[in-house]
Order: structure tokens, then C-alpha cells, then sequence
């Protein structure tokens, strides 16, 4: 098995990036609950036959669907070590803590937050975010929110964040049961940064209204075009405000690994909170989510939670508090820790800020090679890794169709195992998006994907001209 995956990850190239699931082996995994054990080899056969090949295919140089790492062996193997231990960190006196706050404290040192800031792993930034809000409603509300509810501190709350925002943070306020219809979406600018003088509009509109604003949410790489925030400026109007500051950097916040990309963070060290994946640019396998919070006294308090059976003690097994389970709403948790520690101990953070560089690099190669299409035309600002584009058919004015073009040659792409980009939307166009993340990736895979949507396009076009002919 450790072979097979291995060869699998060596000859991941030779692979197509995602093809299409057969009737017949989708049908395989309709069976009833096994009454009798099969054959450990039969059983990896099926893996190897039915599930390895018609994986989402993120390991592949040629995915470029969305923000997944591409994982690496070392992670892997660091992976099957945890697995083997099998340790519960939730808490109690033992070393695998003590690796995950060794992490803790690098994340403090690249960030540049303070000794008292607290850490914890979680399964993703959705997670991370939602941590994030709750810390921040016991900020604005008092501890008496988790006995209570929201009605405690008898406020209205309002919290603020950009069109360009990952929609986990509405879920985080849905969660938090303080209403999706709380959280304002501010418009963006012409490089989709939050509007700085509409966020300060809208807080001032809100308080004049006797609403208490209490969170603000900036993001590192919004998930259309990878934006960054102007971090300094919601820092500032945070901080004037008595507003909570968060960050949702879920793989821009680790672009502090790359010498060259760090200056565009600037202000992300005077956040209160800060969201990221080390699944994504971090390249460790999934999950390995991380959650940062600057009072580490607030967020002990917002989750901890005695009970008899949770009793800590000076020595013993039940030595060592406060425990992971005291940040975060988890008892029992995988030991994500030591996949990340592996990966950092094994690449170093420069190799790692470098892999993150080139990501960065060859995205500005592909915007000159569309720059350089008639065919092709670019949609958004190019801030870090993500590309927009498009096919331009000659039905000038046509939006509708040349939505379903481009809609059509992604599935096209897709589907031909060449290249997995996907879609969004972009100042009202469906624009194909390339997320280059995975270190595997070079110019190569960027030519394909160019070379590959040029054809589909023109084959679409013609076909459209040939039927419209007949």
C-alpha cells in the first residue's frame, strides 16, 4: 500500500488531473454493510481500481480548480505516524500537545503576534472563522453570552465584511446565532479590496441607527481573484472604532512565508484574530486549518468548559492544562500538528516561502500569456495566484452565450484530464479561474491549460457558426 501510494504520487503527471466517475463504479460503493471480513489486499485492489483514480485530483500539477495544496510524501508519511499513535488531542498531559504548541509558537513568530497569543488546529478556515466570531461576541458581550445567549448584553450587534469575502464568514454568523442579516457586505474597489471609506460609512450608519458594531473581517486572497485587503487601513478604522479585527487569510495569510510577498500583508500582525489553512499554500495534506487569537485569555474563556471528568491535576496524565479542548469546541481531536511540524521541520519555512513564490510567479506568466491572445481576455487584477479569464468569441454584446462558452470550455477541460480550472463570476461575466497552488505545478501545465481552452473555444465556435448556418 505505502508503495502503491508513493508510485502514485511519483507518476502523478502521467495521470489525467480528474476524469469522469463510470455508472458502474459509482454503483460499487451502493453495497450493503459488510457481514463478513474480506481480504485486506482485495480491499486495497478496489482502492487502487475504483477510488485513486477518480479522486478530485488535487495533487496534480494540472489542477488549478481551486485553493487545494497538492500535499507532499513527507506529510504522508507524518500522516500514517500520527494514524499509528492514534492520539486524542483534546487534552491530558502528553508530547503530541506539546508538538502542536511548538507549532503554535512558530505561527506567533511568523505573524509577529505576542507571547500570550493562543493557537489551535482545526479541520479548515471555516472553522477558524467561526472560532474567531465567538471569541469576538464574548469580547463585545461578556462571558455571561455563554449561559445567556446573545440577548445578555442587551446590544444589537452588526459585523462588516467585503463582497469579495469567503461565505463562510455569514455562516460563522449564522452559527453564532447572531443572523447572517447582521453582517454588512461592503462593496470593493477596482482591485476588490474592501472599500475603505464605505466600511467606515457603514459602521458610522449602524451606530447613528444604536446597532453596536463588534467585527470587522479583511481578507488575505479573496476566493474570486485573491485580493488582499488594505490590512493597515481596516487595522486602523478597527482600532478607532473598539471593532474586532479579523483576518481571514485562508492560504494569502502564509504568503508571510515569501520574502517578496509578505510587504503586501502589512497590518495583519495588529489583527485580533486570524484565520488560515496549512492544507493550502502550506502544501500539508488535508485538513490542517489554524486558528490565531492575540488575547489568549479571551479565547480560553469563551470555550473552556469544566467537568468531573475533564478534572486537571498538578501530576499525572491529567498535569498539563490548559488543554487544547479549553480553545475550541473539540474533545476529541486528530493530531493534525504533526503532519504540519513534519512539513515545516522537513522543507524549512524558506523552501516552503519560495514554492509559495513561484505559485505567485507563474500566475503572472499566464496573464501574459492571455495578454498575448486575441482569444483570450483577462477579467480581474492578478494580486497573488489567481487568475480570471476568458474565451472572447466574436458575438460582441452576447454575455449570456459567452457565459455558456466559457462554461462549457471548462467542462471541456475538466473533463479532458488536460487542466481542472474552474468558474466564477467577475464584474457580472463568468470568468474561467486558475488557483495555482500546488508546488508541483511549472510552465508546462500554465501552456496546456492556454493552449487546451484556445481549442475547446475555437472548436465551440465553429461548431456554433456551422449550426447556425444549417
Amino acid at each position: 500500500m505505502l508503495d502503491d501510494i508513493l508510485d502514485y504520487t511519483e507518476h502523478i503527471r502521467e495521470r489525467p488531473v480528474w476524469q469522469p466517475i463510470p455508472r458502474s463504479v459509482r454503483d460499487r460503493f451502493r453495497q450493503p454493510l459488510p457481514q463478513k471480513p474480506a481480504n485486506l489486499a482485495s480491499i486495497h485492489n478496489t482502492f487502487m481500481r475504483d477510488i485513486l483514480p477518480y479522486s478530485v485530483g488535487n495533487a496534480h500539477p494540472g489542477f488549478m480548480g481551486w485553493v487545494h495544496g497538492g500535499g507532499t510524501p513527507v506529510g504522508m508519511l507524518a500522516e500514517m505516524l500520527a494514524a499509528g499513535l492514534n492520539a486524542n488531542l483534546g487534552g491530558r498531559d502528553q508530547i503530541p500537545i506539546e508538538v502542536e504548541r511548538q507549532v503554535v509558537r512558530w505561527v506567533r513568530e511568523l505573524f509577529r503576534f505576542p507571547d500570550t497569543a493562543s493557537g489551535l488546529f482545526v479541520t479548515g478556515t471555516s472553522m477558524a472563522n467561526l472560532i474567531a466570531v465567538l471569541v469576538a461576541r464574548t469580547a463585545a458581550i461578556g462571558s455571561s453570552v455563554r449561559r445567556q445567549g446573545i440577548a445578555a448584553g442587551g446590544q444589537r450587534l452588526t459585523a462588516y465584511t467585503s463582497a469579495g469575502a469567503h461565505g463562510s464568514i455569514a455562516q460563522a454568523m449564522d452559527l453564532a446565532g447572531l443572523g447572517s442579516d447582521v453582517l454588512r457586505i461592503i462593496p470593493v474597489n477596482a482591485q476588490h479590496q474592501i472599500d475603505i471609506q464605505a466600511l467606515g460609512e457603514a459602521i458610522a450608519r449602524d451606530r447613528s441607527a444604536g446597532l453596536t458594531p463588534f467585527f470587522i473581517a479583511a481578507t488575505a486572497g479573496t476566493v474570486d481573484v485573491g485580493a488582499i485587503d488594505n490590512l493597515t487601513a481596516v487595522a486602523g478604522i478597527a482600532r478607532r472604532e473598539k471593532v474586532w479585527f479579523h483576518v481571514d487569510g485562508a492560504y494569502g495569510a502564509l504568503a508571510m512565508l515569501a520574502p517578496d510577498l509578505a510587504p503586501r500583508l502589512a497590518g495583519i500582525e495588529r489583527a485580533d484574530s486570524l484565520a488560515f489553512d496549512f492544507n493550502k499554500w502550506g502544501q500539508v495534506p488535508y485538513d490542517a486549518g489554524f486558528v490565531l487569537v492575540r488575547d489568549g485569555t479571551l479565547h480560553h474563556s469563551t470555550f473552556a468548559s469544566p467537568a468531573a471528568y475533564l478534572r486537571r491535576e498538578t501530576r499525572g496524565m491529567a498535569a498539563g492544562s490548559p488543554w487544547p479542548c479549553d480553545f475550541g469546541p473539540d474533545l476529541s481531536r486528530g493530531f493534525r500538528a504533526l503532519k504540519t511540524w513534519f512539513t515545516i521541520q522537513a522543507y524549512g519555512a524558506g523552501k516552503l516561502g519560495a514554492a509559495i513564490s513561484k505559485t505567485c510567479v507563474l500566475a503572472q506568466y499566464l496573464k501574459q500569456c492571455i495578454e498575448k491572445e486575441p482569444a483570450l481576455e483577462l477579467l480581474a487584477p492578478v494580486a497573488l495566484n489567481i487568475v480570471c479569464f476568458r474565451y472572447r468569441s466574436e458575438r460582441a454584446g452576447e454575455v449570456n452565450r459567452d457565459d455558456d462558452l466559457n462554461r462549457n470550455i471548462v467542462a471541456d477541460l475538466q473533463e479532458s484530464g488536460i487542466a481542472a480550472p474552474s468558474t466564477t463570476t467577475v464584474n457580472g461575466c463568468l470568468a474561467i479561474r486558475a488557483a495555482i497552488v500546488n508546488h508541483r505545478t511549472n510552465r508546462s501545465d500554465i501552456d496546456a491549460l492556454v493552449q487546451a481552452a484556445i481549442a475547446f473555444g475555437s472548436a465551440h465556435v465553429e461548431r456554433h457558426s456551422k449550426a447556425c448556418q444549417a
